[in-house]
């Protein structure tokens, strides 16, 4: 027999609410304003690591697409907002990511999406630092914060140089893993080698802002010349849990189209769906998006850290086993 009652106690469910009046104090005080944008899409995520849900509109031809997905993020709307002259703006919802449930996944999540105009990646690392002290704060947990590149976290914690060290480096410290390598690229290796070997290594009492990735990983990022090129973008780890994903935003509405492509070039390669692309979101980027620097940050992550617990159906009303 199935369990009707809730994931998580009743304690857990007011400081969610507690969680969510402190953030919308935050940004209120700074002039952020907060807004709301659709879960249901005509477009898709391209993005060949992220599996999105789908489903089909029955009603009028006339309303549009029947085909709709629900969405992995806020991102695309959140930025036509921004070429359209809202200004700085968060967005607190639901979001769906297909494949991804147990331990630390949930495949409907929370997630706190927000845009700094005129900021870069790394002015948005200090607030989303001071945005989780604070909400650990709720709770009289204290840590500190350390800003790393990603070249000195791997040299740090893996004796390597993720820009120049062979694959086959890679692959070593990885070989007591049950991994199938068919396929698999050198930025899987480097995710692999994080999420394996790095991130178990990780303090619980340090937030780990992690910036100056490779190009190749830059996503929706700009990328910085040099040599090696890299990505602006950074994210946020507390304790080997990532908490947040941010970048300074790419506005190239050509480049992004690119990557749009690359995307699903790699997606056909695999055999997997290809989801539409946005081109709403291209157009809004041929208008003009003013330089900005934007974040995602998973709320239910952050609440496990808040509760202490390895397991998101512990700051869940209901999982989705339960749902």
């Amino acid at each position: 027999m199935s369990d009707w009652r809730p994931s998580a106690t009743p304690a857990a469910l007011r400081l969610r609410a507690r969680l969510y009046q402190w953030l919308r104090e935050y940004f209120a005080a700074r002039g952020v304003l907060e807004v709301e944008t659709p879960m249901l899409s005509a477009a898709g995520n391209t993005d060949p690591n992220i599996e999105s849900f789908r489903t089909r509109f029955n009603g009028h031809v006339d309303a549009g697409a029947a085909q709709r997905w629900l969405r992995t993020s806020p991102e695309y709307p959140l930025k036509r907002l921004l070429a359209a002259g809202i200004g700085d703006c968060y967005e607190i919802g639901r979001v769906f990511r297909d494949g991804e449930a147990g331990g630390r996944h949930n495949p409907e999540f929370t997630m706190l999406e927000w845009y700094r105009v005129g900021w870069d990646h790394h002015r948005l690392m200090v607030e989303v630092g001071e945005i989780v002290r604070g909400a650990l704060a709720l709770v009289a947990r204290p840590i500190s914060v350390r800003t790393l590149g990603y070249r000195e976290l791997f040299l740090e914690y893996a004796g390597l140089d993720p820009h120049q060290c062979e694959e086959s480096a890679l692959r070593r410290p990885l070989a007591g893993f049950a991994i199938r390598d068919d396929g698999l690229t050198r930025d899987d290796w480097l995710d692999l080698l994080l999420t394996h070997r790095i991130e178990p290594q990780l303090r619980d009492d340090t937030l780990l802002l992690v910036h100056d990735y490779p190009a190749s990983q830059a996503a929706l990022a700009r990328i910085r010349p040099g040599t090696p090129p890299l990505a602006e973008r950074f994210e946020a780890m507390l304790g080997g849990i990532e908490l947040a994903n941010g970048y300074h935003e790419l506005a190239d509405p050509g480049e992004q189209d690119g990557r749009f492509g690359a995307d699903l070039a790699r997606r056909r390669s695999r055999g997997a769906v290809e989801p539409p692309p946005d081109a709403r979101l291209i157009e809004a980027l041929a208008h003009g998006l003013p330089g900005c620097a934007g974040v995602a940050l998973g709320l239910d992550r952050l609440l496990m850290a808040m509760q202490g617990t390895r397991r998101i159906a512990d700051v869940l009303a209901f999982d989705f086993g339960r749902a």
